[in-house]
């Protein structure tokens, strides 16, 4: 299919329209919004070329198409000279004209095959400009203390110690670390450390590195993530900027919705623990500074008990670059699948089914109306990851089918704490194929029965913890475990469950309440603890501290994120739309956040799929503030502690101030 234009032209005249008024907000001359559209014109005309030559074929591209454009790559340039002089002073003085070439084409998202034939250069040519690049940024001071903000600051596991003892530093110590800082140190070995499996006896190992460790780490996947994004498969979904489990479970709907088939649900077998060391940096094929660190932390080793241990395979999970390594060792599966049973013509104007194949971290999907190609395709996969050192887990790899039941199997599988299933429905509930003849069946995709165990029983240690705490202790540490578990399956057919917990959660508070008033009568007991809120009994403090119910979270089709699109592809206008809406906010968050404009309140700068986000009071509640939206902003974290430093609030701690006071 080639360019659509008008339904390209009249989403470029919307997103105009909205830029437009950000523009004049902004002060902008008249002279200056002229020149904005001239541009933006340009870049839709060059998209428009593009699109109408390259969905012909690779090697159908017309290298003229790019003749005309050395005033596009130099009115780009003056941006990216500027973001690299902000980030690296001096660097845009060693970087030529190809580099900036070569980075622009591929911050659209074009492969280094695609570059390389459009700047008549071979594709380790390409290679040679990204890495000259990547090797600029690794030696920026800027980027050395963001990655030291990510790791002491924004990470949720930034106090856990390595084996030097070593969980927080002070700013002094963060400034003096960016200095001393080096690239050739050499990794220390990492502390074993073992957290339970949910729902199982297995403990999970987990490999902790020290803090300057951890800050390498940080660094490298700054250089190596946005080459790498542009070249991960498109239905690849875990540990990835910008795409969430919520994302893979579309792309499976969006799959089977119309068709009844078969799925091979499989996992990979102690996938961190058995990755081929060096299988695995040859895929990475980088630089040999970056193959140095990286074969460094992956052979560092392992203290446990003081006992030290040699680490012959793997990626120990715990390591910051870990979940980016496990990516790239798994990258290529699809693409394997899709280049043995490609579409091909099986008759008169009738094609082979296109194979589905769908991987979120170590558990993957492949979905297709065949049985024997799903058989082959297991045959075929067992023997790729055979290939660097894993397997399939055979007590969680079955071949089931969408709507039918094999074997005295029920249909159906589950998936990242969701049940897929079709079931046979009248003709008013069925679904629909594309030319709208009825189905006989409707696709569901609801919680979990494990999940909601899990989450039940979660809730009732909760309770059970808090049996002699105040009520407001409690709905607050329930609010937060609700509120959680409700966003995560929001996008799913989930009201009946949310309202199924929501009984079952009544029942726990009643024999919270009656336990601590036994002797009460019943009606006392429902006085003192639930209020009366339109016609609903609601869990709910005297002071109006509310508890959240799961029926409260309205329930929102998630929309999948769009093919190749990446956070780094520079398209500020279609991740702050999904930020805003498919982030996993709350209702109030996602407001805060159109309100600001997508953009941090203290910092001014906008906000990034990968960014931590909190909301902050603009007048601390311990000095009176109110919990309004008039109140209220989206901060960064670290900018968060920064605003609270200053707004007074640990003066009104320290001077005995009480939370409500004026």
């Amino acid at each position: 299919m080639g360019f659509n234009y008008r339904q390209k032209r009249k989403e470029f005249e919307q997103n105009w329209a909205k830029a437009l008024k950000q523009y004049i907000a902004a002060g902008m001359t008249q002279e200056q919004i002229t020149a904005m559209r001239e541009f933006d014109e340009e870049l839709f005309r060059q998209e428009r070329v593009y699109e109408n030559r390259i969905n012909v074929g690779l090697p159908d591209l017309n290298i003229q198409r790019f003749s005309v454009e050395e005033d596009y790559f130099q009115d780009l340039s003056h941006h990216l000279d500027a973001a690299m002089e902000n980030l690296c002073p001096g660097s845009s003085q060693k970087v030529t004209d190809q580099d900036r070439k070569v980075v622009l084409l591929a911050c659209t998202g074009l492969k280094q095959e695609e570059i390389a034939v459009i700047l008549h250069i071979s594709q380790m040519s390409v290679y040679r400009h990204l890495h000259k690049l990547q090797k600029l940024l690794i030696k920026s001071r800027y980027a050395k203390l963001l990655a030291i903000r990510k790791v002491t600051q924004d990470n949720h596991g930034a106090k856990t110690a390595g084996v030097d003892g070593v969980k927080y530093l002070t700013g002094k110590q963060r400034m003096r670390l960016s200095e001393e800082l080096g690239l050739h140190h050499r990794a220390k070995p990492l502390r074993r450390v073992w957290i339970p499996k949910p729902n199982s006896t297995e403990k999970r190992p987990l490999g902790i590195p020290v803090m300057r460790d951890r800050v390498l780490q940080a660094l490298l996947k700054l250089a190596l993530e946005p080459e790498w994004e542009a070249r991960f498969e498109p239905n690849s979904y875990g540990f990835r900027p910008g795409r969430s489990a919520q994302d893979a479970i579309a792309a499976i709907f969006n799959c089977i919705n119309q068709r009844a088939k078969w799925v091979l649900d499989a996992d990979i077998e102690k996938c961190f623990d058995r990755i081929n060391h060096q299988k695995l940096l040859d895929k990475v094929n980088t630089i040999p500074l970056f193959r140095q660190m990286i074969k460094g932390w992956l052979k560092a080793g392992i203290l446990e008990s003081d006992v030290f241990s040699e680490t012959e395979a793997g990626t120990p999970q715990g390591g910051v670059i870990s979940p980016l390594l496990a990516n790239i060792a798994l990258h290529g599966m699809e693409e394997y699948l899709g280049r043995i049973f490609r579409i091909r013509r099986i008759g008169d104007g009738k094609f082979s089914q296109k194979i589905t194949f769908i991987r979120y971290a170590d558990d993957f999907v492949v979905i297709h109306q065949d049985r024997e190609v799903l058989e082959q395709c297991r045959k075929l996969l067992d023997e790729w990851l055979a290939e660097i050192g894993l397997a399939m887990k055979p007590s969680k790899t079955r071949l089931v089918h969408t709507l039918h039941s094999i074997d005295d199997s029920k249909p159906g599988f589950d998936f990242l704490g969701v049940t897929v299933r079709q079931f046979p429905v009248g003709r008013t509930h069925t679904g629909t194929d594309q030319r709208g003849n009825p189905l006989g069946y409707k696709t569901i995709i609801k919680p979990s029965k494990k999940s909601q165990t899990r989450h039940y029983q979660r809730m009732k240690e909760i309770i059970y913890r808090q049996r002699a705490s105040p009520q407001e202790s409690l709905i607050h540490e329930l609010n937060s475990v609700i509120r959680g578990w409700s966003l995560y399956y929001a996008g799913q057919v989930s009201k009946d469950v949310y309202s199924r917990m929501d009984f079952l959660l009544f029942k726990s508070l009643y024999r919270w309440a009656t336990r601590r008033h036994g002797g009460k009568h019943k009606k006392r007991i429902v006085r003192k603890y639930w209020r009366l809120e339109k016609g609903r009994w609601r869990f709910e403090t005297r002071k109006e501290v509310k508890l959240q119910y799961h029926s409260s979270t309205p329930v929102v089709r998630h929309v999948k994120v769009k093919g190749n699109r990446s956070p780094f592809d520079g398209d500020w206008i279609y991740w702050g739309k999904r930020l805003g809406k498919y982030g996993g906010l709350t209702s109030r968050r996602s407001s805060l956040l159109k309100r600001q404009n997508f953009r941090c309140a203290y910092c001014g700068l906008s906000f990034t799929a990968m960014d931590l986000i909190e909301e902050d009071h603009l007048l601390p509640k311990i000095v009176g503030g109110k919990n309004d939206l008039r109140n209220c902003q989206l901060l960064h974290r670290h900018c968060h502690d920064q605003k609270t430093t200053v707004d007074g609030s640990y003066e009104a701690r320290g001077s005995g101030i009480q939370r409500g006071a004026v």
